[in-house]
């Protein structure tokens, strides 16, 4: 077991030098090996209490360092990947590079379940692809408003409002959000009634009746 246990605290210190969180992703694999070959080895009766003693002790350094690796490897790849995300200019890209990100954290949290950082990037992270969401369809609400596709708009805004409804965000910008929505689509309803009207009197003006045709 010595020579195993070895073989791991040389990968573990080339992992904490180096720069490549996969390289902790690997150590963390290195260290769930071991543990379970000490488990098989502590099944055996043959062994002293003194070496039962040493295998569990090492037992507890191989969790130490599993733990430490796992957590290394989920936040630095949660990272990159989220500033990738930030990167990105095409949403479908952004959202794919964020639920990489949440993948490596759900993926530690598996195994840590209760750890307060990965809960909180994660939760950080889904915040994040909703705001996105919501986002888009704002953005294609207002260029539908630019274009005067009022009802297109007001579609795209009720869009924006499903997304926000169902993802993860802040309360108090869940609010704001959907009062500030809200407000959009009832001014652009204002403007539908508003185009109608203008066409009612138009065709008054040109003497044209409900059924399309002319006025006596």
């Amino acid at each position: 077991m010595s020579a195993a246990w070895q073989n791991v605290q040389k990968h573990s210190d080339e992992a904490d030098a180096g720069a490549n969180p996969e390289a902790h992703f690997d150590v963390f694999h290195l260290c769930q090996t071991h543990l379970a070959a000490a488990d098989d080895t502590l099944r055996s009766n043959t062994l002293s209490s003194e070496r039962r003693n040493s295998i569990r002790a090492g037992q507890e350094r191989a969790r130490g360092l599993q733990k430490h690796h796992l957590l290394t490897w989920a936040r630095d790849s949660s990272r990159a990947l989220t500033y990738e995300a930030q990167q990105r200019a095409r949403t479908s890209e952004r959202i794919e590079a964020a639920n990489r990100a949440l993948h490596c954290l759900e993926t530690a949290l598996q195994f840590y379940p209760q750890e307060t950082e990965l809960l909180e990037s994660s939760a950080a992270i889904r915040e994040f692809i909703s705001s996105v969401k919501v986002a888009h369809w704002v953005e294609l609400a207002e260029r539908a408003a630019f274009k005067g596709h009022y009802r297109r708009a007001i579609d795209r805004y009720k869009d924006a409002l499903f997304y926000l409804d169902r993802g993860t965000m802040k309360e108090e910008v869940r609010v704001a959000s959907t009062e500030r929505i809200g407000r959009e689509i009832e001014s652009l309803k204002a403007r539908v009634r508003s185009q109608k009207g203008g066409k009612a009197e138009v065709a008054r003006e040109e003497g044209i009746d409900d059924q399309g045709g002319l006025s006596e």
